[in-house]
């Protein structure tokens, strides 16, 4: 591949991103990683997250048959955070951290990933996302409801049972701060959401397209940072997912199982991400024009080789992306909507 370098904006953390394709073949003499397919049972009697199971915490689930939900036993933020920290000196800030976490177990079954479910069965988990999102964001003392999915060893989960997380804080996370503040300057410059800017200039382009339905859909942005990096999310701008209407959680539920289902054929394993929800904080503000959508952050640029932060990233604060939005799009559109071991 002749060498092209350029530079794309990312509107949404307002930032460049570096696109530098032909490195994607550089030879590589550092270390690889090997995340082989294990199969897993329906039942773990050592797993934590499974029905009927003890936590470490000491509680028992209930014989649960969907979506689960708990108070996490090792949270990082909670209720009782202390009030009377001791001042940090000099320039330096410090306040309490307080706030609620939770697990969301997607289903009883401890082999069961969002990719192998059925679409209803992902609508099932928005559903209770839905309802979190409400019941967090409706209380004064939390500003930022975060939910999210780490899948996969590569990541760093230590339980393969299908879970995610919700950390709803009493501050809001820097990345959906600054999205606030892209989304309503560019709603005051332009009279238009940003949300539905972006989702036009996809569906136009069509290259980085992944899928399409009546409501929602599914690309590899323009500014992507990593190899295969998605969003995911409805076709109109809504604050966060409780705005969606009944056949936009379907239609997103849709686009989402196919897009995890692709990840997986790809290179027939299970594969691994960081899945974030971007929502408005529910610091009750107005966040008219902020524009909720799912960002999934695969960290393998090849079976093998995970995406490492280096220099450029760490050390100067902007993205080197090893690969082209438009290659990676192409790779998963090749591949079947059918998982691959439907019939295993």
């Amino acid at each position: 591949m002749a060498p092209v370098w350029e530079q794309r904006f990312h509107p949404l953390r307002r930032e460049w991103v570096i696109v530098a394709a032909h490195r994607q073949d550089r030879p590589w003499l550092g270390a690889t990683s090997d995340h082989q397919a294990i199969a897993l049972p329906q039942f773990d009697p050592q797993c934590t997250f499974c029905p009927t199971n003890t936590r470490v915490s000491g509680a028992r689930n209930p014989d649960y048959e969907q979506v689960y939900v708990f108070d996490n036993d090792r949270p990082c933020t909670g209720p009782d955070a202390p009030r009377d920290l001791a001042p940090p000196p000099g320039i330096y800030q410090n306040a309490p951290a307080s706030g609620v976490s939770r697990v969301v177990c997607f289903s009883p079954r401890h082999d069961l990933t969002l990719a192998r479910m059925t679409a209803t069965g992902v609508e099932a988990v928005l559903r209770c996302w839905q309802q979190q999102y409400r019941e967090l964001g409706a209380r004064e003392d939390l500003a930022h409801v975060l939910i999210f999915e780490n899948q996969g060893a590569a990541v760093g989960v230590s339980n393969p049972h299908p879970h995610g997380q919700i950390y709803a804080t009493n501050f809001v996370f820097k990345t959906i701060e600054n999205e606030v503040v892209a989304c309503r300057e560019h709603l005051l410059s332009h009279g238009v959401p940003l949300w539905e800017q972006i989702v036009a200039t996809e569906v136009q382009d069509g290259r980085r397209m992944l899928v399409q339905n009546g409501t929602a859909c599914a690309f590899i942005p323009y500014f992507a940072r990593y190899a295969y990096e998605t969003y995911i999310g409805p076709l109109r701008a809504v604050a966060s997912i409780a705005d969606l209407l009944d056949d936009e959680r379907r239609d997103l539920a849709l686009v989402l199982h196919e897009v995890l289902l692709r990840f997986d054929n790809l290179w027939r394993m299970p594969f691994p991400y960081v899945m974030a929800l971007h929502n408005a904080p529910t610091d009750f503000g107005d966040h008219k024009g902020f524009g909720f959508h799912i960002e999934i952050h695969p960290p393998l640029r090849k079976p093998g080789l995970l995406k490492y932060l280096a220099g450029p990233e760490i050390g100067g604060g902007s993205f080197l992306a090893d690969t082209a939005p438009e290659d990676k799009a192409a790779e998963l559109r090749a591949v079947p909507a059918v998982h691959y071991g439907v019939n295993a």
